[in-house]
């Protein structure tokens, strides 16, 4: 099958879910910028994805260091070992005892779905599908389904900004507020059948509930293994290497965990970033008193819509740092840069009532405090195209796409 163009006409589901129905055996060969990714396909099925640009803390022997499941001294004799005989770092680990074949087997999935559910995050890139003959060892490796990839893949897009606006960075850390649920008691089997009606009416709950039975108030499997490594003093990169569960399952079962006054954020920068609003609404408001003795109750009233605009709590869609994933969609980045257009507009005009004048960049909306930096640049980066054209008139457009 020949398969080859760029990811902005055919996209990454729609690549997956080809290969996927056609049951191809081959690798597919993706490129974005300076990372590559070589994802294999056995009968349609994934059972390998590899970056040729992988980062250190990538590398499944320092997943397993990470992980609690072997030490440093034990990677660099395996390593050593490794350059000898050219043996697999996973069979050497397994023959010297320091791991074994089970967990071994879960790291090597976990290396995978990470690699692959990264590529959702892509915006631009080429593609290649080269038919080949894929060798993997069953014991070692569980094949995954393309159409499992795909719902797993639109889930996480969906739900990522939700739980950034929760555990936003991975340097915060937790305490304990109260004790976890008992565990639900085991259905009768009534209650099985109750259930899969329930199901085939449309109901069910998510990855959490399907893998544990005693979920109870949100709290399933992922939430408890959380829960327990959730030291004081932990902070999330921590956590989601030491849970097994990946960036993902890690940070949303936090998240449930602290929507439901389990766990409780220490010094997080959620907090910072709430004071660094407090005080850029007190800013505003200090701009809007200097407006009343200036300009009168009418164009007071008028400042004031204005700082409620300005000062509303930013989207969940607002840019990311260079190292979080964001969701590529070319739907959201409009609805976002509508919402930050409206946004910038609003002040704009309290600029002008203040200062007589509108400002030479908007780089002084932010030195001034009326608006985040974050807020000047387009979903996701670029900044937005802005020139005065006046005392109190400008022209202000998204960046060409």
């Amino acid at each position: 099958m020949a398969l080859s163009g760029t990811l902005k006409d055919f996209g990454i589901a729609d690549i997956f879910q080809l290969i996927g129905q056609q049951q191809k055996t081959g690798v597919l060969h993706l490129s974005e910028k300076d990372d590559e990714v070589h994802v294999s396909f056995k009968d349609g099925n994934i059972v390998r994805a590899e970056s040729a640009t992988r980062k250190k803390k990538e590398l499944l022997g320092d997943m397993l260091v990470r992980a609690g499941l072997i030490s440093g001294r034990g990677l660099d004799e395996a390593l050593n070992e490794q350059k000898r005989t050219l043996k697999r770092l996973g069979d050497i680990l397994v023959a010297q005892g320091a791991v074994d074949r089970s967990a071994l087997k879960e790291m090597a999935q976990l290396q995978t779905c990470e690699t692959i559910y990264r590529l959702f995050a892509w915006k631009t890139g080429n593609y290649a599908f080269e038919t080949a003959e894929i060798d993997f060892d069953p014991e070692s490796v569980t094949p995954i389904r393309s159409e499992s990839v795909l719902m797993e893949g639109f889930r996480r897009v969906d739900e990522w900004p939700l739980i950034r606006r929760r555990i936003p960075n991975a340097s915060m850390t937790f305490e304990r507020v109260k004790d976890l649920p008992p565990p639900k008691a085991k259905k009768a089997k009534g209650d099985e059948v109750d259930e899969a009606f329930a199901a085939f009416d449309g109901g069910g709950g998510d990855k959490a509930d399907d893998d544990d039975d005693d979920t109870v108030d949100n709290v399933g499997a992922n939430e408890r293994r959380v829960y327990r490594i959730s030291d004081e003093g932990r902070d999330v990169a921590w956590i989601i290497d030491r849970s097994r569960l990946g960036e993902f399952e890690a940070c949303k079962a936090l998240m449930n965990l602290v929507n439901g006054g389990y766990l409780k954020a220490v010094n997080s920068k959620a907090q910072a970033d709430e004071v660094a609003a407090s005080g850029r609404r007190r800013h505003l408001a200090e701009l809007l008193v200097a407006t009343v003795s200036k300009l009168g109750t009418t164009m007071a009233l008028v400042a004031f819509l204005g700082v409620i605009a300005v000062a509303a709590p930013i989207s969940p869609l607002v840019p990311k740092k260079d190292d979080e994933a964001a969701v590529a969609d070319p739907a959201l980045e409009r609805i976002a840069s509508r919402g930050q257009l409206s946004r910038l507009q609003t002040a704009l005009a309290i600029y002008v009532l203040h200062n007589g004048k509108s400002p030479d960049s908007l780089e002084e909306l932010v030195k001034t405090g009326i608006v985040e930096a974050a807020a000047v640049r387009f979903p996701w980066g670029e900044p937005y195209h802005y020139r005065k054209t006046g005392d109190a008139t400008w022209v202000l457009l998204p960046p060409l796409r």
